[in-house]
């Protein structure tokens, strides 16, 4: 019996023939980041009474949930990481600059997430770099400081799930409504501890920021990590910027899986996740109407080139609503860039929006677009649970990027396909 995804890297990693779900194997991780949270995790490591990280060239420090630091308490956090990071050589930190951006895009951006790597990290969304064929998966504060001081993890060998993805996407329809669609039907618990692997003839269609926005959302299904198997676009993307050696692992034919999904996006329509939990997922026309306060567009999910273009597109020209208010945050400074040289920012900004710099700031709650109580706002993150971006009486709608430029030039939820 051959091997799923999973299977094969874990065996490899630990060093193993094979392995099977359940077994217990212990690796030494390929890459551990951390982002803000470095600052808690650096005081737990402490304790342990380790004087110095495992190997400081394989530690990646990202500061991007405060930034720039908006409280004097966040400001002590950052000047905290620093001093450890100098203290411990740690090679790969980056600060609030403009060399920055959202963990989970720059990770990728500089070439840190490799086909067949283990990589683990201090945030849920690390599972994104499944997106290069690597077994990236988050791990709590303590188990980072243990990797920290002991450049060891063990897991649990996942069951495999394997969802395939056949047909084109509609006009109007995009992979974050296919992955809100699929959370919908399977639910926030559908694929607990569960390794998911996209496969099919659309996913190879799909480009590396499409497939991001798949293995980035894999953890509200509950799922242990997302992958979709590398291929000429993977390697092409990875040319002169991998930092590090990397081999492909792909599943085996006949490995087993525990489910096979299937999808035809030709069936697909815009959807929404409503609040408060991202498995309640309905048609946008269900809620087409809702008057919004404030649409968003960024995030590790929705936050690249791709997705602000696509909004460029539908605002080109046009105004956005009275009373609402735009909020764009690329996902990075090399995102930031781009979408300049192309005339994207100027065109979301002529449209009415404000644009602020690289980082997490509303997605979580912490600034540049907190709530107030009664708001409503229509977003690309990738959460929408109660207080996520700062009340808890306010309201969180998960949709496309298309659909949030939509929403912004109407004021009410509105499917991007009757303003394409």
């Amino acid at each position: 019996m051959g091997m799923t995804f999973a299977e094969k890297v874990l065996a490899k990693k630990a060093g193993l023939s094979s392995v099977k779900p359940g077994d217990i194997v212990t690796v030494e991780p390929d890459r551990a980041m951390s982002h803000d949270n470095a600052a808690p995790i650096s005081k737990i490591f402490k304790s342990i009474g380790v004087e110095k990280v495992w190997n400081p060239e394989k530690i990646v420090i990202i500061l991007d949930h405060a930034v720039p630091a908006p409280t004097d308490k966040h400001a002590k956090n950052h000047r905290d990481i620093r001093k450890f990071v100098e203290e411990q050589g740690i090679k790969y930190f980056y600060d609030v600059n403009s060399d920055g951006g959202v963990c989970h895009q720059l990770f990728c951006e500089e070439g840190f997430a490799l086909p067949g790597h283990v990589i683990v990290g201090s945030d849920s969304h690390t599972c994104t770099y499944g997106a290069f064929g690597a077994f990236s998966t988050g791990i709590g504060r303590s188990e980072m400081a243990a990797v920290w001081a002991t450049g060891q993890i063990w897991f649990r060998v996942p069951e495999s799930m394997k969802i395939e993805i056949e047909g084109s996407f509609p006009e109007g329809v995009y992979a974050k409504d296919l992955i809100l669609k699929i959370i919908g039907d399977i639910g926030a618990d559908g694929a607990d501890y569960k390794s998911v692997e996209f496969t099919g003839s659309a996913v190879k269609e799909m480009s590396i920021s499409e497939r991001m926005t798949l293995c980035n959302m894999v953890i509200e299904m509950g799922g242990k990590n997302g992958v979709v198997e590398p291929d000429d676009k993977t390697l092409s993307y990875l040319q002169g910027i991998a930092k590090g050696d990397f081999e492909v692992i792909k599943a085996d034919p006949d490995a087993r899986y525990e489910k096979i999904l299937k999808y035809n996006l030709s069936e697909l329509e815009p959807v929404v996740a409503k609040p408060h939990t991202v498995d309640n997922v309905s048609p946008i026309k269900e809620v087409e109407g809702l008057k919004v306060d404030q649409a968003f567009l960024g995030t590790c999910t929705n936050g690249r080139v791709e997705d602000l273009r696509i909004a460029a597109r539908i605002l080109k020209g046009r105004r956005i609503a009275k009373g609402v208010r735009l909020i764009v945050i690329p996902a990075s400074w090399r995102v930031y860039k781009e979408a300049m040289k192309e005339g994207i920012l100027e065109t979301l900004i002529e449209a009415g929006a404000v644009v602020g710099p690289p980082g997490c700031g509303p997605c979580m709650g912490n600034h540049l677009g907190i709530l107030a109580p009664g708001e409503v706002c229509i977003s690309t993150a990738n959460r929408n649970f109660k207080g996520r971006m700062g009340n808890p009486e306010s309201e969180i709608y998960l949709v496309s990027p298309a659909t949030v430029a939509a929403s912004a030039l109407r004021g009410v939820i509105t499917d991007p396909r009757e303003v394409l």
